[in-house]
């Protein structure tokens, strides 16, 4: 017997239901719990806009940062399972808050349901360029002759990028301190100035510091080179297995109609062929997911799991439970 595609099989049981053939009848919220400008709300506004196209209805993006990205993840995993509130879900609050808030207002295996994977965006070493060290085995070794000497910024405890340090302090085994910002911005800035010694950030944020000169783009945080970076190498190729990648994919809270689900799945997927969006997306340095819900879900499975080991091994404590 002959398989059926993806798509084949999620407009099958879309127009199986004909109470929901219609869908969406009418606007659809588009939460993203991150504030404007920063990459996930530019991600997912792209996205918005192309499904908007395809659907015959708004979707209108939504912002609701706050709380490490948790305040706009609890009113997704609250809303009415309709499918008219969706959301951009981010790895930080799915896969990486759990493990760092015993009280988190939500429980995303429980409240979320994965739809689509969207993005996957990789870190970049930065270093500034008065730092005379141009590779991560010159970094090691110049940490390793200087422990506790070198500086490391993120954009707050318990974030993505500062867990990304913590996890190459002890893969490389060496000591340097970390200084947490509340943003992207102030923390380059400290970086090309020299303040602090090295940044792991993600591409699209300090991608026009490289390009211009400001910062020296040592490494990237997949396992291999970026096609759109090829002579800047992989942690991995001195670290072995070093993997640091975020992502963002689109989720609803539990409940919403298979129908609905499978219907959202194929135009999300049908939205990331788009050439206009692929380049959009390429050109803030993410590479495009797609697929079934089952490839989300393994995803975050996999990065709520390694998360956690590298918050225990570090010792992390988030700055409220701290104080």
């Amino acid at each position: 017997m002959k398989k059926l595609s993806l798509a084949a099989l999620a407009a099958a049981s879309f127009f199986a239901y004909p109470a929901f053939a219609d869908y969406p009848e009418r606007p659809v919220r588009f939460l993203v719990s991150s504030g404007a400008g920063g990459a996930p709300d530019f991600t997912a506004r792209i996205l918005a806009a192309e499904l908007g196209k395809q659907m015959g209805q708004q979707f209108v993006v939504d912002n609701r940062p706050g709380a490490g990205s948790v305040l706009g993840t609890d009113m997704m995993a609250k809303a009415p399972p309709n499918g008219y509130t969706i959301g951009y879900g981010t790895i930080g609050p799915i896969a990486i808050q759990p493990s760092l808030q015993r009280d988190l207002p939500y429980k995303p295996e429980r409240d979320l349901m994965p739809v689509v994977l969207v993005t996957l965006t990789p870190n970049m070493l930065a270093m500034p360029m008065s730092l005379p060290i141009a590779s991560v085995k010159q970094l090691i070794e110049h940490a390793k002759a200087n422990p506790g000497k070198l500086f490391f910024a993120s954009t707050g405890t318990g974030a993505s990028q500062h867990l990304t340090g913590e996890y190459f302090k002890f893969t490389a085994g060496i000591q340097i301190e970390h200084v947490p910002f509340k943003q992207a911005t102030p923390a380059l800035a400290d970086l090309t100035a020299g303040r602090v010694h090295l940044m792991f950030e993600n591409i699209s944020s300090v991608a026009p510091h490289v390009k211009n000169g400001r910062l020296r783009g040592v490494a990237v945080t997949t396992l291999k080179r970026l096609t759109a970076w090829p002579d800047i190498a992989a942690v991995a190729e001195t670290l072995p297995g070093f993997e640091s990648v975020s992502w963002g994919g689109v989720v609803t809270p539990r409940g919403v109609p298979q129908p609905i689900l499978a219907r959202l799945n194929k135009e999300v997927n049908a939205a990331v062929t788009q050439p206009q969006v692929r380049e959009r997306w390429t050109n803030l340095g993410v590479e495009i997911a797609g697929g079934g819900p089952e490839i989300f879900a393994a995803q975050i499975k996999r990065d709520t799991a390694k998360w956690a080991e590298v918050i225990k091994r570090a010792g992390v404590v988030p700055e409220a439970q701290a104080r």
